[in-house]
């Protein structure tokens, strides 16, 4: 058996309450499309119990509040490429999501699971972190185990390596995420190369988010770039992002960002993906597509 008990919760509080019942042998789930492989493969034990929050209330919404995109802990990744409110104010997301797995796979699968897997590669993690994303971890309060605690932490400080994070999953969940939305003169994207042979394994993936102003030449006076893989965890590539601010929003500037790029990303050989020359190549390609279509969009 992959697991013995299977409960769903329809609140914050009561699935937590479950995971300390279980003292450390029960896991959130939602899709479920990465642990229960993981545990079928026999990358993870079976476990005692599994905590469904896709009832909790509020955890299937997206919605504006104070300022913020917020996405509940049971939004799909299908529910995300339709939002038109994100492929509005946060089209790199939709961009990363929509290309995720297969229908079916995006049809359950959740973004909440996706960054709480914590892996270098998640296409819906890096499109995240290029919008700034936080993550809201719930824990039970100390003081009172009744009560809740909720904290935003920025999306690119939960990582530690690949599949680490700082939330201990035994007794904490992710509750929700959120991003400012990108407003005028601002603009995302996302692209990824992956294998032609159908396995949804990316190879390279790069999502960016800037602001353009015209003054009267267009300039770029914000850049964000999140790639993966390249470094264990979603990386930020801040050297670029910062030889990019305040240069004139052209073709030339793109091209001059390169060896930048290429200077603090070191990709490795993976059997799986790709030999680290090829991904060198790649970067260049990505920079300049994601750099590109965000300007085009800010500036229309």
């Amino acid at each position: 058996m992959l697991w013995q008990d299977y409960h769903l919760p329809t609140s914050v509080s009561e699935a937590l309450s479950l995971l300390a019942d279980y003292h450390g042998e029960a896991r959130v789930v939602a899709g479920g499309t990465d642990l229960i492989l993981e545990i079928q493969q026999g990358h993870r034990p079976p476990i005692k119990a599994l905590v469904d929050v896709t009832r909790i209330a509020g955890a299937n919404e997206i919605h504006h509040d104070s300022g913020y995109i917020v996405i509940g802990c049971g939004v799909t990744h299908a529910q995300i490429v339709e939002s038109a409110l994100i492929r509005q104010h946060g089209t790199a997301l939709a961009e990363g999501c929509g290309v995720i797995g297969g229908p079916q796979v995006r049809n359950v699968a959740t973004l909440a699971g996706n960054v709480a897997h914590a892996l270098p590669a998640g296409d819906g993690t890096i499109s995240l972190l290029a919008l700034s994303g936080e993550v809201q971890i719930a824990r039970r309060k100390m003081q009172d185990v009744n009560e809740i605690d909720l904290e935003w932490i920025p999306l690119e400080k939960l990582y530690l390596g690949p599949g680490k994070s700082l939330m201990d999953s035994t007794c904490e969940m992710i509750s929700a995420l959120r991003f400012v939305p990108t407003s005028e003169g601002e603009a995302s994207a996302f692209a990824r190369i992956m294998r032609p042979q159908g396995v949804a394994l990316p190879i390279l993936g790069m999502a960016t988010r800037l602001t353009v102003e015209r003054h009267p030449q267009a300039v770029l006076t914000s850049v964000r770039i999140a790639i993966g893989p390249v470094a264990p965890t979603p990386y930020r590539a801040c050297a670029t992002e910062e030889f990019l601010r305040n240069k004139p929003a052209t073709d030339e500037t793109i091209e001059a960002a390169i060896p930048i790029l290429l200077g603090e990303c070191h990709p490795r050989t993976s059997a799986h993906r790709s030999t680290a020359e090829y991904r060198r190549e790649m970067l260049s390609v990505l920079l300049k597509q994601t750099i590109g279509t965000a300007i085009g969009r800010a500036m229309a």
